[in-house]
């Protein structure tokens, strides 16, 4: 049975996070530090202190799971994973934890992502909503049809897939999936049109980051978004990663994908448990399927 190590993305921060990580391992309390030191603000005062709608600032959520995850992997004796994936944010924590990235680059392409998330958010707002019970090629389809700018940008799970656009677009296409047969179509509560074209700006600014960013090659195969495909190769993990903000998060692909080659237990590292949902129903009771969130 192959070890699989999966990385949570935007949504599962809480307050207090990883307060004790930082209390009980001396090597986090390092990295945390040193953290501080490279954002240029108190983000462990944050996560340790503030409230749940400080942690809803984008500058400060995504560094803080990355922060989250990564030292939950560094405690683990012999992290030797047979393949990891991370959805969305998560796939930069499965880059650093596996070796790809060092934790300091790993930091500063998520802290500049999530600057450069903000800001096209700011100059172009737009929306996005899940969609439930329906497959998904008839939301692509849907979604095909509409006008303006909305595609399929997260495939979560076996029917689960959320979409992601122009504001009207989205409005239109939610109508038109409940119209055919989809169970549910509700809107986000989010700024922006994650995962689409309209991420071009920020793409474009994270995409220095990335070609300055050394990368190796990593202990293990890691499970891409854009792909949904493993590669151990540095060279195609960086073009997979300059496409992510403006290309579908194919998490339900890569879960199957990870089963299909010998994946038997997938193991959650990160604050949340919401990727142990999602492959529990994409799965289906084939494989074990745990978490760690804490030391």
């Amino acid at each position: 049975m192959k070890k699989a190590f999966v990385f949570p993305g935007q949504g599962s921060q809480f307050p207090g996070m990883a307060r004790d990580i930082y209390e009980n391992c001396s090597h986090a309390r390092k990295l945390m530090d040193r953290a501080d030191d490279i954002l240029g603000f108190e983000i462990t005062d944050i996560m340790f202190n503030g409230t749940a709608e400080d942690l809803r600032q984008t500058k400060v959520t995504q560094p803080a799971i990355f922060l989250h995850s990564v030292l939950l992997a560094e405690s683990i004796d012999g992290f030797t994973p047979d393949m990891v994936a991370g959805h969305s944010l998560g796939e930069f924590s499965a880059l650093t934890a596996a070796g790809a990235l060092d934790f300091e680059e790993g930091l500063k392409l998520v802290s500049i992502r999530a600057q450069a998330m903000q800001d096209a958010c700011d100059l172009t707002p737009g929306s996005m909503a899940a969609v439930i019970g329906m497959e998904d090629e008839k939301v692509e389809e849907i979604c095909r049809s509409c006008h303006g700018i909305v595609i399929a940008a997260n495939y979560n799970c076996n029917g689960q897939v959320v979409i992601s656009g122009e504001k009207a677009s989205v409005e239109e296409a939610c109508t038109r999936l409940k119209e055919a047969g989809a169970k549910r179509a509700l809107p986000l509560p989010v700024g922006g049109a994650f995962h689409s074209p309209l991420m071009e700006p920020a793409r474009a600014r994270l995409a220095e980051g990335i070609e300055k960013a050394t990368f190796r090659r990593p202990v293990c195969p890691v499970y891409q978004n854009v792909t949904a495909l493993p590669s151990s190769d540095p060279d195609v993990i960086k073009q997979n990663l300059l496409k992510q903000l403006t290309a579908p998060v194919r998490w339900t692909q890569s879960i199957r994908n990870m089963i299909a080659d010998g994946a038997g237990h997938f193991t959650e590292l990160g604050p949340g448990k919401v990727l142990q949902g999602l492959i529990a129903k994409t799965a289906g009771g084939t494989v074990v399927i745990d978490g760690l969130q804490s030391l």
